[in-house]
């Protein structure tokens, strides 16, 4: 896809999403980096960029509140050119407890990041892809959704109905040259996780095919391709990045 507007990375300080927004800039895209607290781990990632080469600014904005991701589409707009790109990275807790003892809250907390966020975000940026002609969304999801793993029903049933937000917003907006995908990491040990040893690692590992762990990198790359020209006969899709760890 030529670039002609600009990438937007929520949740882009740290983890996945500053490896994410790293990745895009060394293809060519000027790079907002949104941040909602960590404004030093934002500008550190913008530096990265910037010293490699490419362009980016970092946004302070929380992208589960709706006037605040208005402000935010229209920054960046002004700074890097309208959004043609959307990486809804952002996410927040995502404590473990049995069926039995999860709360509607409990259900409605990971709701918002996953649906009312990406929501926001298109509303938001859409009239610019419109007028691009082109537009790339790409939801960041999750292999616990398929792994239907014990205690995470409430982030399982989210990450569920991104998948089908992204499946129906792919059927609306294909007429207008944009794509919806989603790509799905398995297990991705960042900061948040803090140290993780081989120790730690070795039962999920031995389910892998690749051997191994991911990386950040794996995510970022898949998502790079996304984001490209050879992507754009793809939409309506969910890239699993996990080494095989899901297959059937």
């Amino acid at each position: 896809m030529p670039i002609s507007g600009s990438a937007l990375v929520t949740g882009a300080s740290r983890g996945l999403g500053a490896q994410i927004a790293r990745r895009l800039a060394a293809d060519g895209w000027p790079v907002a980096v949104n941040y909602r607290s960590d404004r030093p781990g934002a500008e550190r990632v913008v530096a990265d960029i910037v010293a490699a080469g490419g362009r980016a600014a970092s946004f302070g904005a929380d992208v589960t509140d709706e006037a605040e991701v208005t402000t935010l589409a229209a920054a960046v707009a002004a700074e890097l050119g309208p959004v043609q790109v959307v990486v809804a990275n952002a996410t927040g807790p995502q404590p473990l407890a049995p069926a039995a003892e999860v709360s509607w809250q409990a259900h409605l907390d990971q709701l918002i990041f996953f649906v009312k966020s990406p929501a926001l975000l298109l509303r938001a940026t859409l009239p610019g892809m419109r007028e691009l002609g082109t537009g790339r969304f790409i939801h960041i999801g999750s292999d616990s959704f398929e792994r239907a793993l014990p205690g995470a029903s409430a982030y399982n049933a989210a990450k569920g109905a991104q998948l089908g937000l992204a499946r129906t917003w792919a059927r609306e907006l294909g007429p207008h040259g944009i794509t919806v995908n989603v790509v799905a990491p398995g297990w991705i040990p960042v900061e948040r996780h803090g140290v993780v040893t081989a120790e730690d690692s070795a039962g999920y590992v031995r389910d892998v095919p690749l051997g191994r762990l991911g990386k950040p990198e794996d995510v970022a790359d898949v998502v790079a391709f996304v984001a490209s020209d050879a992507a754009r006969f793809m939409t309506g899709e969910r890239l699993t990045v996990n080494g095989g760890h899901t297959i059937d």
